[in-house]
């Protein structure tokens, strides 16, 4: 193969339809028609002579050799991207009217961006936040540097990716404070409670829960599994302003991080205790993409974020 045969654009094809496996999508992720899209799948195939995605009873399957590939051109585009990139070096937070674009969690939202805006507003007040949810946004959205951080509570996370713990937090229980389990709080008491489920990790739309599949319905319940038991959920949420509101409920219990709970730790209606069997503890984290890892502004972002966190 004569590297000179290459086209830069093949290579942008081969990944978004590695990405897509479909090549309407394709198109439409690049702003090409479908023909055109069509005309690259069979260009590439010429080129890597392999038929790069094959049609299946389940779609178009990408073969192993397109899959083998699909990495190291991934990282051809982000380093190329990357040394291309132009740098604002002339960054003054001060004088900055950058819209800095955040996925942050609802967990997130409320508990970390208060004191960050807060923060932003004596150093930068021009600067904009725009705050999307989990739901709104893709790995590729923030590989691509199209969001420029997601603070969340992640699972599992390409290798890809910067990342910083901006936190370690417990877990607490937050019930109303007329709820007669308050007389004698204790596993037994627990158990024999009615709960609310909430939890949402990572992105894309989330799917409908089933409360027999321990493994997938997180920490809380799987720290419950390793000791045989198993709650009775009530409500399945993945907003933990709604988790906190139904805890108003004195049939209900939810068990939830201590800093989204201590957000009612002055409301007297409620009341906080601490779950009476041990729960990990879990970690915020900010992750962004290498595009924007040396860019100045995202660099003071960054430090921004971090000194926020440390006063939550």
């Amino acid at each position: 193969m004569n590297i000179n045969d290459i086209d830069l654009n093949l290579l942008i094809a081969f990944d978004v339809l590695l990405r897509e496996k479909n090549v309407t999508k394709a198109a439409g992720h690049l702003g090409i028609t479908q023909p055109a899209m069509s005309n690259s799948l069979k260009r590439l195939r010429t080129l890597l002579n392999d038929p790069v995605l094959v049609r299946t009873s389940e779609g178009m399957v990408a073969t192993e050799r397109a899959n083998f590939l699909a990495p190291k051109i991934r990282k051809i585009l982000l380093d190329t991207k990357e040394a291309l990139q132009q740098v604002d070096a002339d960054f003054i937070p001060e004088q900055s009217q950058r819209v800095y674009r955040l996925m942050a969690s609802d967990y997130a939202a409320s508990t970390l961006l208060p004191k960050l805006l807060e923060h932003l507003n004596a150093v930068a007040p021009n600067i904009t936040i725009d705050i999307m949810t989990p739901s709104d946004v893709t790995f590729h959205d923030v590989e691509d540097g199209k969001i420029d951080m997601a603070i969340n509570l992640f699972n599992e996370l390409p290798l890809s990716f910067h990342q910083k713990v901006l936190w370690k937090d417990s877990f607490s229980c937050l019930t109303r404070a007329s709820n007669p389990i308050l007389e004698n709080f204790n596993l037994q008491s627990y158990m024999q409670s009615k709960h609310v489920w909430v939890s949402k990790t990572g992105f894309g739309v989330g799917l409908g829960m089933n409360p027999k599949d321990i493994q997938k319905l997180g920490w809380v319940d799987e720290a419950l599994a390793q000791i045989g038991k198993q709650r009775d959920i009530k409500v399945f949420t993945r907003n933990y302003h709604v988790a906190m509101q139904l805890a108003h409920d004195d049939q209900l219990i939810a068990t939830l991080p201590s800093k989204a709970a201590h957000i009612h730790r002055l409301d007297t209606g409620y009341a906080i205790l601490p779950p009476p069997f041990a729960i990990p503890d879990i970690e915020l984290k900010m992750i962004w993409s290498p595009l924007l890892h040396h860019e100045p502004s995202h660099i003071w972002f960054r430090q921004q974020v971090v000194k926020a966190a440390e006063n939550c």
